[in-house]
């Protein structure tokens, strides 16, 4: 069985799939392919959102609770560095923000094992003592407070 030009160059097919799309080709399109990579750039954007709202919990945590005063500044710019890209994820694909509680929910429950696993010493609370609206998770900075 001979290999699709999906399965033999990736970047090939995509010219291709572009190229077909352009002229109105759409019966000569791989159409089950198409439809795979085009859901998976919606996954995609999903587990961003999810990955970045981690390393954001998890530095929010150490900046709270840690008592390592050296370390907060390199956590303050990770999180600043989280929020920004946060944003832009969010201004790019505003409806990110209808998965957002339950993305929050997935992302608090990894980063609390791993800190707690990091930091056993510590005492982190069981459920984010602030709000977990967007707006108060890219512009609060809750060790302020």
């Amino acid at each position: 069985m001979v290999n699709s030009l999906y399965e033999r160059d990736f970047l090939l097919w995509t010219t291709d799939t572009v190229t077909k799309l352009k002229a109105k080709r759409f019966e000569q399109l791989d159409l089950q392919n198409l439809i795979e990579e085009i859901e998976s750039l919606g996954r995609n954007q999903k587990k961003e959102l999810k990955r970045r709202l981690l390393v954001l919990l998890e530095h929010l945590l150490k900046r709270l609770y840690v008592n390592s005063p050296d370390n907060h500044r390199g956590w303050e710019i990770t999180i600043n560095e989280q929020r920004r890209q946060l944003e832009l994820e969010i201004e790019d694909s505003p409806s990110l923000k209808t998965i957002w509680n339950e993305s929050f929910s997935a992302a608090w429950r990894i980063a609390l094992k791993g800190v707690r696993k990091d930091y056993p010493q510590v005492i982190f609370p069981d459920v984010w003592p602030y709000s977990q609206d967007i707006d108060s998770m890219l512009d609060c900075d809750f060790w302020e407070k």
